[in-house]
């Protein structure tokens, strides 16, 4: 016999989505920044912030495979004002938000284009920042032609962030060109293949650039290109091609980034919920974050 409990498991359930909120003296803040303009392929990259903030109250703050409970409050500024403005104009905005983010251990930036990355590279400050990107693209197409989605790490090498303290990992084969390789290796960028994550294990490839980074770096911002992960775990990414990383070697990865002190900024990039199927894509989106903020409560 079954007995209806719904009453009962609803006065228990903590969704990750009580959480969030206006809670002003929190150690974690989120910003949504749904920048859209000057995309190398189109799409609706702004309803990122929208979809993500939805699916969290179908997410339990319980994890049964470790027996932790999410508790850390996350402050919520809303999004910035970004429609229809281009990756140039939107600089001073994002950065200036993340800037004003500075004390609290933690800041969520939620995308968006990956045009967001390197103003909120700039709201750490350049000259004491590394870089991680979780991405299967270089990123370092020429900027002669403006800022776009695939040129924000371009930009920080000409703002004058040092290529050593950049960390690339999961770069797929047949999605980038010689010439972005060679920029790359030219500047001192440490490189990891796909590859690499399949041979060592996308964890420890991610705590070993974590850790080469912390010996360089005062702090440390992590771009999370979704594109990343296998297109057949992750179609809502017009970027993401086959044999990239698994879902579950992104969430573990996301694990341990979330744990690293160092770690003061993240964002997470390129998901277009316009390409959803069912909803995988917000579901992978809001599992991101309870793995997150499960790294940032082991520290």
């Amino acid at each position: 016999m079954t007995h209806d409990t719904s009453t009962s498991d609803a006065l228990s359930w903590t969704s990750v989505g009580d959480l969030v909120g206006n809670h002003p003296s929190a150690p974690v803040a989120l910003i949504g920044a749904g920048l859209n303009e000057r995309s190398l392929t189109p799409g609706r990259c702004d309803l990122g912030p929208k979809a993500f903030r939805a699916v969290l109250p179908r997410l339990s703050t319980y994890d049964v495979e470790t027996g932790h409970q999410l508790s850390t409050p996350v402050h919520d500024l809303g999004d910035l004002a970004l429609k229809a403005m281009s990756p140039a104009h939107a600089f001073e905005p994002i950065r200036d938000a993340v800037a004003a983010q500075a004390s609290r251990g933690l800041t969520v930036i939620m995308g968006g284009n990956n045009a967001i990355t390197r103003p909120g590279v700039q709201g750490l400050g350049l000259e004491r920042t590394g870089l991680l990107t979780l991405d299967a693209h270089f990123d370092l197409r020429d900027t002669d032609q403006g800022l776009t989605n695939g040129n924000p790490v371009q930009a920080l090498l000409e703002d004058g962030l040092d290529g050593r303290r950049i960390s690339q990992v999961g770069l797929a084969p047949f999605a980038n060109t010689r010439r972005a390789h060679e920029k790359a290796k030219a500047a001192g960028i440490s490189i990891r293949t796909t590859k690499d994550c399949r041979e060592q294990g996308l964890a420890a490839v991610v705590t070993q650039e974590l850790d080469r980074l912390s010996a360089l770096c005062d702090v440390i911002y992590v771009d999370f290109d979704i594109d990343v992960i296998d297109r057949s775990q992750w179609p809502a990414s017009p970027g993401a091609r086959p044999g990239g990383v698994s879902v579950q070697d992104f969430f573990e990865a996301t694990r341990v980034i979330g744990t690293c002190a160092k770690v003061k900024a993240v964002d997470l990039t390129e998901y277009d919920p316009s390409l959803e199927i069912g909803d995988l894509g917000s579901l992978t989106v809001g599992r991101w974050f309870c793995e997150l903020l499960a790294g940032y409560e082991q520290r």
